[in-house]
C-alpha cells in the first residue's frame, strides 16, 4: 500500500493543518488548473483509501498523546482547587470541587421529561410492578 511521493506529502501537508485544497497546491502542479479543478481533485485525493489509511495511521499517535484520562483530570481540578483555596478564591475552589464531582459522575444532570412520557413510563412501571 506505498503511496507516490506526492501522496505522501499530501498527507505530510493536511496533518500540518493545512486544507486539502492547499496540501494539494502544495504537492501537484496546479498552474493551469482551476479553482473548482483543485478542490475537485483534493477530494478525490482525501476519498481514496490508501490516502485515507495514511492519514489515519498519521493521526493515531498524536490522538493517543491528547488522550485525556480520567484520572488525569480529576488530578488536575484538584490541583486547580487546592491552589483556589490557598490563594482564598473559595468560589473558583467549590467550582473545581463541583467540576470533580460531575467528572466522577456524583452529580445527575435534572432532564426535564415531557408529560405524555411520564405518563407512558408510569403506566410501564405499573404493568411491570402488577
Amino acid at each position: 500500500m506505498a503511496l507516490t511521493e506526492k501522496q505522501e506529502g499530501f498527507c505530510q501537508s493536511i496533518i500540518s493543518s493545512l486544507s486539502a485544497s492547499d496540501a494539494y497546491r502544495a504537492n501537484y502542479n496546479c498552474e493551469k488548473m482551476k479553482t473548482a479543478s483543485i478542490h475537485r481533485m483534493a477530494k478525490d485525493l482525501m476519498d481514496n483509501l490508501k490516502i485515507a489509511s495514511r492519514l489515519e495511521e498519521l493521526r493515531a499517535p498524536v490522538r493517543e498523546r491528547a488522550q485525556i484520562t480520567l484520572e488525569s483530570h480529576l488530578s488536575r481540578l484538584n490541583h486547580l482547587s487546592i491552589q483556589a483555596e490557598a490563594s482564598e478564591n473559595y468560589g473558583a475552589a467549590i467550582t473545581a470541587e463541583t467540576n470533580r464531582g460531575k467528572a466522577s459522575g456524583l452529580y445527575v444532570e435534572k432532564v426535564e421529561v415531557d408529560a405524555k412520557i411520564e405518563a407512558t413510563i408510569t403506566k410501564i412501571e405499573r404493568v411491570i410492578v402488577d
